[in-house]
């Protein structure tokens, strides 16, 4: 593997080019250890044998594969949310995040809305004229000063159409300073919202909304686990997310595969972060990349890695222990 990668599985843990194979308590990995890296993984079963360990394999040379043709650089984080095994692929790299930051912002206004202070899911909000900024492919339609809309519908939008100017309002209602403080608390010292969306001067003076791929996988397994708000409210904030939407893991999925994702795309950069509900086997993926020389090879990289991850915890879910998997149109056969 290429200097600077790292890949990680179930039964056998492996650290190339960084660190030597290490195993300790907690899951996420604290910011700047490259030293120490943290594994979580399930006991083996014995009827399963080393047949999981194979297709975790077949997955890795399929990331490996589209890594060897992407003109640029990828990153890539899977948490099996059943097993907690783990796989990393140049994950501890910094990147540019573009929208995917949103999901912090969402985060934090579900948070606020659980503990009664701050903003509220159900806070009215007027459009003005003054937060209208580009791509904003609703509020850009919506009349100043005359239509009324909620929090809630703002989150809808930055979710759906990755509403820029939605986005800005609720980074207002919420505080920069509270989002950063909220990923502070899950130990995510590397994601950082800095600046509103389409803020060029900020970007150009390097205030750059960033994260790595294990970040933004932990986040949403630390939303998946309750971690940040209850399970009802989780829930409803996973629901948001799966709001229906173009993304880049929709593209690699059936379409009665649900994900509760959120894309990102800048100049030279694509990203997908989430959690896709593969049978029986929910698992968080997360995808970047920058330095592309052409976006929609970052796109196709994205996706080809969704299906392949999807096809693999979706045969996980739906097998038993020796593989064999049996479907109701099959229950009468031997």
């Amino acid at each position: 593997m290429r200097r600077g990668a790292c890949a990680t599985r179930g039964y056998k843990a492996a650290v190339y080019n960084r660190a030597h194979m290490m195993r300790f308590a907690r899951p996420l990995l604290a910011a700047g250890m490259l030293a120490l890296q943290v594994f979580a993984q399930a006991r083996p079963d014995p009827a399963a044998g080393k047949k999981p360990e194979l297709l975790w394999q077949k997955l890795e040379q399929t990331i490996r594969d589209v890594d060897h043709s992407l003109g640029g650089v990828i990153g890539v984080a899977i948490i099996d949310l059943t097993s907690r095994e783990t796989f990393f692929y140049n994950a501890d790299e910094i990147y540019p995040t573009a929208s995917s930051i949103k999901i912090s912002v969402l985060a934090e206004l579900y948070r606020q809305d659980q503990a009664g202070s701050g903003a509220r899911l159900s806070d009215p909000y007027v459009v003005r004229q003054q937060d209208i900024v580009p791509d904003s492919d609703i509020m850009g339609g919506l009349t100043p000063g005359v239509t009324r809309v909620t929090n809630h519908d703002l989150a809808t939008m930055v979710v759906a159409v990755s509403d820029n100017s939605a986005t800005n309002v609720l980074i207002d209602r919420v505080g920069m300073e509270n989002v950063n403080a909220m990923l502070d608390s899950l130990g995510l010292h590397n994601t950082r919202l800095r600046r509103k969306m389409m803020d060029i001067q900020a970007a150009r003076e390097g205030r750059e909304n960033v994260s790595t791929p294990r970040e933004l996988a932990g986040l949403m397994q630390a939303i998946y686990e309750n971690k940040v708000v209850s399970k009802s409210t989780a829930t409803a904030l996973l629901d948001m997310l799966s709001t229906h939407k173009d993304s880049m893991f929709r593209r690699g999925l059936p379409d009665f595969v649900r994900a509760a994702d959120k894309p990102g795309e800048l100049e030279a950069v694509r990203n997908d972060t989430g959690i896709i509900y593969a049978a029986n086997r929910p698992f968080v993926l997360s995808v970047m990349t920058t330095y592309l020389q052409r976006e929609k090879d970052g796109e196709e990289a994205i996706a080809r890695i969704a299906r392949a991850a999807w096809e693999l915890f979706d045969r996980l879910g739906r097998a038993s222990s020796y593989g064999r998997v049996v479907s109701p149109s099959n229950s009468s056969n031997p």
